[in-house]
């Protein structure tokens, strides 16, 4: 499973009670369904994946793979250590995922080879496809990255570190190897507001990208991707100055804010998603106000541009 193109991550509410909202998970998830990206990527980061129990998980996978009903794919986090995230990939297949997100081992600092047994280790419990995602202490070099291909079910690397130079070292050395998987791989901008980075990505062959605003404002991040997939730059570059760049500058603010600002924005729009769990800390009353705002501009801008003609 090699996706491309513009992918969701959704939320994970919860209740006043301090259980998943799966009412509203579904309600969410068919938002972000219309919202036409090319895969669901349920209980990873925005997700909340690390706050959730195995049998929260359990349901928010099993959830997630009943609404999408086989129209889009669904991708499940895993994680902790090697035991751990072997158990969580387990539960993902026999919920009914199409693949899982492999996020960084729990704590243990290592080498990149030793970052692909970890991968082989959990490979092996599982016949999903599995995506890399690279950020903190899991970190590729192009001899990992490379030696991946012969794991038949990792199909994908996803980047948050942000080291476009590092990237393109990884990409060029995968779609070079002359490893008959080399073209298999798919790579995915995974940076927070990943939209700013999407035209450097891009020029090093990385297309695809998480969008946490299609959470909040669908209408807002496929504009942006629409803009972006045919060459709009008027309506790209107004985008990022009215919306993308002062909601990062907002994000930037408090750590854990690309979850929690994000899980508020989604309130805001009427959806009752409940609070982030700890140690995620939720918006200041000023900076709620200043999302609110950030989010008028964002569709005033919209609404300003004139809309492209497809033929």
């Amino acid at each position: 499973m090699k996706l491309k193109g513009l992918l969701s991550f959704p939320l994970t509410p919860f209740s006043a009670t301090d259980t998943v909202d799966l009412d509203v998970y579904e309600r969410h998830l068919r938002a972000q369904i219309d919202a036409g990206p090319s895969g669901l990527f349920v209980a990873c980061g925005t997700g909340e994946f690390t706050a959730l129990s195995p049998a929260e998980y359990r349901q928010v996978v099993s959830c997630a793979v009943r609404v999408a009903g086989g129209r889009v794919p669904v991708v499940a986090g895993a994680g902790g250590g090697p035991r751990l995230a072997r158990e969580f990939a387990v539960a993902a297949e026999h919920a009914g995922a199409d693949g899982i997100m492999l996020l960084p081992p729990y704590l243990v600092e290592s080498t990149p080879a030793g970052l692909v047994e970890h991968v082989r280790y959990v490979a092996a419990a599982t016949g999903l496809s599995i995506t890399i995602y690279q950020r903190a202490n899991a970190v590729l070099d192009t001899d990992a990255a490379v030696a991946l291909l012969d794991i038949d079910t990792v199909t994908g690397i996803k980047d948050g570190r942000g080291d476009v130079d590092a990237m393109l070292r990884l990409v060029t050395a995968v779609r070079t190897s002359g490893h008959p998987r080399s073209g298999d791989i798919g790579f995915l901008n995974g940076l927070p507001t990943a939209e700013l980075s999407a035209h450097a990505y891009r020029a090093i062959g990385v297309d695809s990208y998480s969008s946490a605003s299609l959470c909040f404002v669908p209408d807002i991040a496929s504009a942006f991707y629409r803009a972006f997939a045919t060459g709009d730059e008027a309506l790209s570059r107004l985008l990022l100055a009215e919306f993308y760049l002062p909601f990062a500058r907002l994000r930037g603010q408090v750590p854990g804010y690309a979850v929690s600002l994000v899980k508020a924005g989604a309130r805001l729009a009427g959806l009752p998603m409940g609070p982030v769990r700890p140690p995620l800390v939720e918006p200041t009353p000023e900076h709620l106000r200043r999302l609110r705002d950030i989010i008028d501009a964002g569709r005033e801008a919209l609404a300003s541009h004139p809309a492209k003609d497809a033929s």
